[in-house]
């Protein structure tokens, strides 16, 4: 027996007022970007056209260049799911419209949605985005919009989420919460962070745990918001891009913020578009911001032009091919428990595992690719990337 100094009872005494650290996962698949349609353009046919449009653009010549196979991986996912995540636009790319036309919208955008549904066409994840609560003008009209389009959809569908835009304080999120409450559903929401006080309180607190805290549960993303947050910083518009400093310390903030708490990370859009004579500047610009998305931790973002989805999913397939075998190399190791040229913690298993059932469910690895690959099913990959400790 070991002599110790400590009774069982004083360590007790002592770290009595400490409770044990709770972190959660966010669970389920993540769309790799969120396609933004302004709610008057939304169509029956709108996901398809998208699909379409992509690939009537492809030239190849104009491309970045790519790992042997995703071309034709990209082609495929464009005419099986062009659109992961369809964000019906309500707010900046809608405009302001006389008050029975957008009325008329939010009704009949909710009516094509339950067509979709019924008819198995809807993607994954998709909502709407309501008008800011920065006035009160802006802010009934957002929430008469929310109404109609709830009202007329009906019964709430999985897979809906609502975009609450330019935040600028923890009462909003509390109001907007209260007001979904009134819905009596378990309706989810996203916070677009694209306000400076929404990293950053005028107290001079961090703004994000306050904001997600306030949504009791209901905050399920942060979405970045590249223009608003880069002129509110006083940026000039050359320097109003994704890749600014500025935006690298808001998003360092909300990876920080929302790290262990389920909820999801968006990056922000680019209105280079690959369209006209800057096809290709257009496709270049995106493919590099999407690449650099995913290196810093961001595995979603925005896209404003059918073209973009090419890059898009370019650059998402390029980067996890790209990666696989050295992931797979780490995660057999880990699993195996043998001593290679990397000591991996199970922190890094975690990410490992994410990695792979972030490829899987995109399409740019097959299940079948992966299992030979690591040598663990999706089942085994889904309990490393879940499990603390």
């Amino acid at each position: 027996m070991y002599r110790t100094s400590l009774s069982p009872e004083d360590v007790a005494r002592v770290t009595a007022r400490l409770s044990t650290v709770e972190r959660s996962w966010p669970v389920g698949r993540q769309p790799v970007h969120t396609c933004y349609v302004p709610a008057g353009r939304v169509i029956a046919t709108t996901i398809g056209d998208w699909g379409r449009e992509a690939l009537a653009s492809i030239e190849p010549e104009l491309l970045p260049e790519l790992p042997e196979g995703v071309l034709g991986r990209v082609e495929a996912k464009l005419r099986r799911e062009p659109v992961e995540d369809l964000r019906i636009d309500f707010e900046d790319g809608y405009g302001a419209p006389e008050d029975d036309v957008e009325d008329m919208d939010a009704e009949s955008t909710a009516h094509l949605v339950a067509r979709w549904l019924e008819e198995g066409v809807a993607p994954p994840s998709f909502g709407l985005r309501i008008k800011s609560f920065d006035t009160k003008a802006l802010r009934e009209r957002g929430l008469r919009t929310l109404d109609i389009f709830l009202t007329a959809l009906g019964e709430v569908p999985p897979g809906l989420v609502i975009t609450f835009p330019k935040v600028t304080s923890v009462d909003q999120v509390e109001v907007f919460g209260e007001v979904l409450d009134l819905f009596g559903e378990e309706l989810k929401f996203e916070i677009q962070v694209e306000t400076t006080q929404s990293i950053v309180e005028n107290e001079g607190r961090l703004a994000i745990p306050r904001f997600i805290e306030a949504g009791r549960g209901r905050v399920t993303g942060l979405h970045f918001g590249t223009y608003d947050y880069t002129a509110g910083c006083g940026l000039s518009a050359a320097q109003q891009h994704l890749a600014h400093g500025a935006c690298d310390f808001a998003r360092h903030v909300m990876q920080v913020c929302a790290a262990g708490t389920g909820v999801r990370l968006s990056d922000g859009s680019t209105n280079v578009l690959p369209v006209g004579d800057q096809k290709k500047l257009g496709w270049d610009t995106h493919y590099r911001l999407v690449r650099r998305s995913l290196e810093h931790g961001f595995y979603q973002g925005w896209d404003l032009h059918p073209v973009q989805l090419v890059t898009r999913y370019a650059a998402v397939y390029a980067f996890y091919r790209e990666g696989a075998a050295a992931a797979a190399s780490r995660l057999k190791s880990y699993v195996q428990n043998v001593s290679g040229g990397v000591l991996d913690e199970p922190a890094t298993a975690q990410a490992l595992s994410s990695f792979f059932l972030r490829a899987v469910d995109c399409g740019a690895l097959d299940p079948v690719e992966v299992q030979v690959a690591t040598g663990l099913d999706e089942s085994a990959l889904r309990s490393l990337a879940t499990r603390s400790g």
